[in-house]
């Protein structure tokens, strides 16, 4: 399974690393993920989701 939130969509973003010389070579951000339980329909379910989705829900709950 990819590295993606099951609720919001996010994914890894990608862009450069960059030395003191300015050097650049690729590198990857991956998503904060966390194995969580939510409710959906009234029933548990195990889902991978990012931390800062995580939080909104509990802050909205």
């Amino acid at each position: 399974m990819a590295r993606k939130c099951e609720v919001s969509g996010k994914g890894p973003m990608s862009g450069n690393t960059r030395s003191h010389a300015l050097n650049s070579s690729r590198r990857k951000w991956n998503v904060n993920l966390q194995k969580a339980t939510i409710l959906v329909n009234g029933k548990p379910k195990k889902v991978k989701i990012s931390a800062r989705e995580l939080r909104s829900l509990r802050k909205s709950a």
